[in-house]
C-alpha cells in the first residue's frame, strides 16, 4: 500500500548526494549499477512504502542497470515522479523508462562527459607539464561544473516527469554520433601534442648523415606518434590485449628503445 507522502526537496537532495557520490561504489559484473540504484532510492522507497510492498521495490530496483553516471539522475528523478503519482502499480513503467533510457544515456552520456574531460584533461595536462598552473585551475572548475550539471539533472525530470523523454531516444542516437565523430576528430588532433616520440637513429655515409626523423618529418609530421597510437588502437581489439597489459608493454618497450638510442 503506497504511503499518501509528498516528496520534498530534502528527500530529493538525499537521492542526488547518494547517486552523486555512491552510484558506482557497488558496481559489479552481475547487476552493474543495481545496487547503486537502490541505495539512491532508498530514501523515496521508504517514504513511499511500507511492509511487502517496499520489499518488492527493493527487489524491483535491485535488477540490472547500467548508464551513465552522468546523466542517470535524469532517470532518477522520472522514477520518483512517476512513483510519487502511481505508487505500487507505477513498478512496470518505471522498468520500462529504466530499460528504455539506460542505453541511449549511457552512450550520450559518455560520449559527451568523457569527450569533456579528455580533451580538457589533456590540455590541463599539457599545461602542467610546462609549468604553468593554469592547467590545474582548468582541470578543477572542469569537474566543479559537471558536478553542478549532474546535480540539476535530478530536480529537472522530477520537475517534467516522462514528458522530458518524449521522442527522446532518436535525438539521443543522434547526438551521440555527433559527439563520438568530434571526439575522434578533436583527440586525433591531440596526438602531435600528447605524445612525444623521436626517432635518433641517423643514417651516416662518409660527411654525409642523414636523420631518418626529418626524413618522416617531411612525409607527415607527427607520422610516428600517429602509427604508435594507431597500432594500439588495432590491439586493443585483439584476444588477450587488455589496455593494462598494453600500458605495461609500452613502458618497457620504451625503456628498451630509449636504452638502446632509437627512441627519444
Amino acid at each position: 500500500m503506497k504511503i499518501n507522502q509528498k516528496i520534498d526537496r530534502k528527500d530529493l537532495t538525499k537521492v542526488n548526494l547518494r547517486w552523486l557520490l555512491c552510484s558506482q561504489i557497488c558496481w559489479n559484473y552481475e547487476k552493474m549499477q543495481g545496487q547503486g540504484y537502490l541505495f539512491s532510492m532508498l530514501p523515496i522507497l521508504k517514504k513511499l512504502y511500507k511492509d511487502e510492498e517496499l520489499k518488492e521495490m527493493m527487489r524491483y530496483h535491485n535488477q540490472f542497470y547500467n548508464t551513465s553516471p552522468h546523466l542517470g539522475g535524469l532517470i532518477l528523478g522520472a522514477d520518483i515522479a512517476m512513483e510519487e503519482k502511481e505508487g505500487y502499480q507505477s513498478k512496470e513503467a518505471v522498468a520500462g523508462i529504466k530499460a528504455g533510457l539506460m542505453g541511449s544515456f549511457g552512450g550520450v552520456g559518455d560520449s559527451l562527459f568523457i569527450l569533456v574531460t579528455t580533451i580538457l584533461g589533456s590540455i590541463a595536462a599539457y599545461m602542467a607539464i610546462n609549468g604553468n598552473p593554469v592547467g590545474v585551475i582548468i582541470w578543477i572548475v572542469t569537474n566543479l561544473i559537471i558536478i553542478a550539471i549532474r546535480w540539476k539533472f535530478l530536480y529537472l525530470a522530477y520537475d517534467k516527469g516522462v514528458n522530458l523523454f518524449s521522442g527522446v531516444t532518436d535525438k539521443l542516437d543522434a547526438m551521440t554520433d555527433a559527439a563520438t565523430i568530434l571526439g575522434v576528430t578533436v583527440i586525433g588532433a591531440l596526438i602531435p601534442t600528447v605524445v612525444k616520440a623521436r626517432l635518433l637513429y641517423s643514417y651516416k655515409e662518409g660527411e654525409i648523415v642523414l636523420s631518418i626523423q626529418d626524413m618522416l618529418d617531411q612525409i607527415m609530421p607527427a607520422l610516428l606518434p600517429v602509427s604508435i597510437v594507431f597500432i594500439i588502437y588495432c590491439l586493443l581489439g585483439k584476444k588477450g590485449f587488455t589496455s593494462t597489459r598494453i600500458i605495461v608493454g609500452i613502458i618497457l618497450i620504451s625503456i628498451l628503445l630509449f636504452k638502446f638510442n632509437v627512441l627519444g
